[in-house]
């Protein structure tokens, strides 16, 4: 579906009043504006891919710009990895990527055009007094005893703040607004600090940086910027926002927000994905149990599953906690239809086919996918020694049991139906090995008044090919980690449970061949990936088989 094509929502509302009026002569330019601190997350997907999205259907513009006003928690390492995931979920830039850094000099004189103006001075005071004058949500502010100083004064400071001549914290440059505004940000914010640090971008030509709602706002007026989205949480940003454009009287973005999302199960904040990495709760910004986009394609995850759930959430004003099962849904729907099948054997058990030729093999041909033609097909060897999963076997079966049990008969998945004679255990009562009997005559029919109750998956044992699979579950155990949970913090729901690695994995030999990052269907265990990054056969579990979100979708209708 193309996007002129897709439904609407506020946001398209906005934008075609504005065509319909002339506004910006039709042009739409919008921006994906990440700060390089950290990966991008799920949350950062539903913004590309309505940032981008919107640029498409209005035969726009989208920029990719990194607002890096904070040297010292940003690196090229995090640069790279945004234009990957930006890449990666199908979309790209027109022209070159831009840097907010790019216009610290445009910013700077945006800054002296204030100071000029009055709009802007040099305070002197130190954090803690700071927040003692800001006031509170309850009481208005108090002004700052260097609020009066001359503009000459001002400029000199200014000047002196960006020669090296004031260490860190020892001045900052605020905008001159209101100390008594109901809204805390208009309360004479700072516009720049001191910060003597190398930049990845200007090196150590600057040791004065602008602050972000600062940069923001002249960032999206530089590239005249139509419609600057972002989300609700800079709705009390958007006044000082306002403030600054039409104060310097540039270009001026609308600035609309939307509701982020929010995603239950799970955490998003940066600062917090950091610490997991840092403090080794996980491997790495790209752990398939971290809800960045790195983490969720290393686990699986396609593009189009990611677009497919960002549309279907939709964009709306008000906070909602989207489902997390919204989110497997889109990756089953995905891999269920275009994902190739194949058998592996998770725990595995020995089976015999004691009436099997000694030293005879066979090879079946087996579709990739049961619903797609296309997909072809693969050759499976077939020999008297197989493995099957442990779980598919019970001595004492339990009610409705489908699967293979003492003097029982199951399929084996594209070959012959067989029959269990014997279970082998070992010195603990554990079962071994199953001797079973094959019937040569069950080859792909079922011989009349003969037809087995289910249907197993299983590798030849001579030709498997010896895997490790991790199993890997939601990484946090409360359906609001990071909610205000008395005397805990989101790290005590870790879940213990989130990865469970399969060591004595057996796998059919044709995914010798298959390629990292390729996702396949295991035959009745769910829907896995060769992972990204290890080498040899490793596998990642991306989703289980079950889909309860669509059946309680489903239910409700």
């Amino acid at each position: 579906m193309s996007e002129t094509s897709k439904p609407g929502n506020f946001i398209t509302q906005i934008i075609d009043k504005d065509n319909e009026s002339g506004k910006n002569a039709g042009v739409v330019t919008t921006r994906f504006p990440p700060e390089p601190n950290g990966y991008l997350h799920i949350g950062h997907a539903k913004s590309i891919c309505l940032n981008f999205g919107l640029a498409q259907r209005y035969n726009g513009q989208c920029n990719l710009r990194f607002d890096d006003t904070n040297p010292e928690k940003e690196s090229v390492e995090y640069i790279e990895s945004i234009k990957r995931d930006v890449e990666w979920l199908g979309f790209s830039w027109k022209d070159d990527i831009k840097f907010a850094s790019g216009y610290f000099d445009q910013l700077f004189d945006f800054a002296v055009q204030l100071i000029q103006a009055g709009k802007a001075y040099v305070c002197e005071l130190n954090a803690e007094q700071m927040r003692d004058y800001r006031g509170t949500l309850k009481e208005p502010g108090k002004n700052s005893p260097y609020r009066d100083r001359t503009v000459e004064e001002n400029m000199t400071i200014f000047m002196d703040m960006k020669n090296g001549k004031y260490k860190d914290g020892e001045a900052v440059l605020r905008a001159k607004i209101d100390m008594a505004s109901p809204n805390i940000n208009m309360r004479d914010p700072i516009i720049y600090r001191v910060r003597h640090v190398h930049h990845h971008q200007t090196g150590d030509k600057w040791c004065v940086y602008p602050m972000y709602d600062f940069t923001h706002c002249l960032s999206d007026a530089i590239e005249e910027v139509t419609h600057s989205v972002c989300t609700l949480e800079f709705q009390d940003h958007r006044p000082l926002y306002d403030w600054v454009l039409d104060t310097l009287k540039t270009f001026h973005p609308q600035q609309i927000e939307f509701a982020r999302l929010n995603l239950n199960y799970t955490v998003t904040s940066k600062r917090k994905l950091k610490q997991l990495v840092d403090e080794k709760h996980v491997s790495s910004w790209d752990d398939p149990r971290m809800p960045t986009i790195s983490g969720l394609r290393r686990r699986g995850y396609t593009a189009l599953s990611i677009r497919n759930f960002c549309e279907r959430i939709g964009v709306t004003k008000s906070d909602s906690v989207v489902d997390f099962g919204m989110l497997e849904h889109a990756i089953r729907e995905d891999l269920d239809a275009n994902a190739n099948r194949a058998m592996v054997v998770l725990n595995p058990i020995k089976v015999t086919l004691t009436n099997y030729p000694e030293g005879k093999e066979e090879i079946f041909m087996v579709n990739n996918h049961p619903k797609n033609e296309a997909a072809g097909t693969r050759e499976v060897p077939f020999g008297k020694e197989l493995y099957i999963d442990a779980a598919d076997f019970a001595e004492v079966p339990p009610r409705k049991w489908k699967r293979l049990t003492l003097e029982g008969a199951v399929r084996l998945r594209g070959g012959y139906v067989i029959t269990c004679d014997e279970a082998i255990k070992d010195a603990h009562g554990e079962v071994v090995e199953l001797r079973c009997r094959y019937d040569e005559n069950t080859l792909g029919v079922n011989p009349e008044g003969y037809k087995p109750k289910g249907v197993i998956h299983w590798v030849s044992a001579k030709h498997a090919v010896d895997a490790r699979v991790n199993l890997y579950d939601r990484l946090f155990n409360e359906e609001a980690p990071d909610a205000n949970h008395e005397g805990k913090n989101f790290l005590d729901f870790i879940n213990p449970e989130s990865l469970t690695v399969l060591t004595n994995v057996k796998a059919e030999p044709s995914l010798v061949s298959s390629d990292k990052g390729q996702g396949f269907q295991f035959e009745r265990e769910g829907y896995f990936c060769r992972d990204l990054v290890e080498e040899g056969i490793v596998f990642n579990r991306t989703v289980t088989l079950r889909d309860s979100w669509a059946k309680i979708e489903a239910k409700g209708k």
